[in-house]
């Protein structure tokens, strides 16, 4: 896996804990971002660095998760 990936998994744990622990899974549109990102990194290729796609929807994860607190 290489460091951007990494990067990516660390912003998607803090994305995890503001579902689990501060209410998101009352919104389902950040829960439904979330899982879309979860998705595209499982299948992603980490020997490359991330497509746009997964950017776009980890940004649009955490905009929603910005909402939430």
């Amino acid at each position: 896996m290489n460091e951007t990936f990494r990067e990516i998994k660390e912003r998607l744990r803090r994305l995890e804990e503001i579902l689990w622990h501060r209410g998101g899974l009352q919104n389902a549109d950040f829960a439904q971002a979330l899982s879309r990102v979860h998705r595209l990194v499982r299948k992603g290729d980490r020997s490359r660095e991330p497509s746009a796609e997964i950017r776009t929807s980890l940004d649009r994860a955490e905009t929603l998760g910005r909402a939430v607190r």
